[in-house]
């Protein structure tokens, strides 16, 4: 690749803004967004199993779960992406022996085998009430 090919290269990179995401009432304590994008690249924050129009955490491991993967819908809108452009989930969990429960809602958000992301799950100690949370990475097909 000459000079100039290079250049162009960096050029357009420099041009790429990156935009915070924001979903009413799924705001973080720090001063940090749920998600950002750079071009077509979505990084998110940790996702909680908070409700966003109560504010509340649910009390049981399969409505956390439920919540948890609501919430990374309204993020992926938000952020102009769909289930489809994820390609990695990170789940934190205080008991990943309990992953029977989230594999439920798992496997809701991504049926086929064949087309699924990465994931890792791992325990965490998590904040408050919670029994899990994720983040994602995903990379919007803008064809």
């Amino acid at each position: 690749m000459d000079r100039q090919s290079r250049l162009a290269g960096r050029r357009r990179v420099a041009e790429l803004t990156r935009r915070s995401i924001h979903v009413e009432g799924l705001s973080h304590q720090n001063p940090i967004p749920v998600a950002s994008r750079v071009g077509n690249v979505v990084a998110s924050s940790v996702i909680s199993a908070v409700d966003p129009e109560t504010g509340q955490t649910p009390d049981t491991l399969e409505a956390q779960c439920d919540a948890v993967f609501s919430n990374m819908r309204l993020i992926l809108t938000a952020a102009g992406a769909t289930t489809y452009d994820v390609v990695r989930v990170g789940v934190y969990m205080e008991d990943p022996t309990q992953r029977a429960a989230m594999n439920r809602y798992w496997l809701e958000m991504f049926p086929d085998e064949s087309d699924r992301p990465a994931r890792h799950t791992q325990q965490e100690s998590l904040p408050g009430s919670g029994l899990i949370a994720a983040d994602f990475i995903a990379v919007i097909d803008d064809d």
